[in-house]
């Protein structure tokens, strides 16, 4: 199986490269713009079988604590849209695009390939965004929106490519910290990354046996 490895940072995967040094990957740098650009260029000039994105995120709430790694089901681009009136509005919602027009599917960027099931981690849904906050509000509107668990910002740019060019995804995360905690010595990002490798060396062996 080819498998193609994408994370936002090299830190984020280092341990990971450490053991599997032979290991296809790629870093994208931070954010939607540059994920879109780097992973369909590669996906351009190289086919895989599939592709699994690893990173750490932020959970939305303490009953999914820190070091927890989750596979994410769903994914969207929570901050593409409006803010009136004190609500979050999608493009959907104001009638800019079509919630089904694919890859959408009622706004959403879901993953269906079968090979979720066969992993035994928590599926959730997820959002991603381009400015990272603290402010109170705005986490508010996120989550009263879309009810998501956690918060990335790469993630959905991994689905709307993989979905286009027909590739199958995995998108692995580790909770690093608390969605509005900005105190980094409050975040568990040593933890979260180990744990985040052990569960990626562990996946990867068992789709290559």
């Amino acid at each position: 199986m080819q498998i193609l490895l994408v994370a936002a940072t090299e830190n984020e995967i280092a341990p990971f490269l450490a053991q599997k040094p032979s290991a296809d990957y790629l870093v994208t740098g931070v954010g939607c713009p540059v994920t879109i650009y780097q992973l369909s260029k590669r996906l351009h000039h190289l086919d895989y079988d599939l592709v699994i994105q690893a990173g750490i995120a932020g959970s939305f709430s303490h009953a999914l604590p820190l070091g927890e790694v989750v596979l994410v089901k769903r994914d969207c681009f929570a901050d593409l849209g409006v803010i009136e009136k004190n609500g979050l509005y999608s493009v959907f919602d104001k009638g800019f695009a079509d919630e089904n027009h694919f890859p959408f599917t009622n706004g959403w960027l879901g993953n269906d390939n079968p090979v979720l099931n066969n992993i035994f981690l928590q599926h959730v849904d997820a959002v991603t965004v381009n400015t990272v906050t603290d402010d109170a509000k705005q986490i508010s509107r996120m989550v009263s929106k879309y009810n998501p668990q956690i918060e990335s910002m790469e993630g959905a740019a991994l689905h709307f490519v993989c979905l286009q060019e027909n590739v199958p995804f995995l998108q692995l995360r580790s909770v690093s910290n608390f969605v509005g905690e900005r105190n980094k010595a409050n975040w568990k990002l040593k933890e979260s990354i180990e744990g985040l490798n052990e569960t990626l060396i562990q996946v990867v062996n068992e789709l290559a046996s």
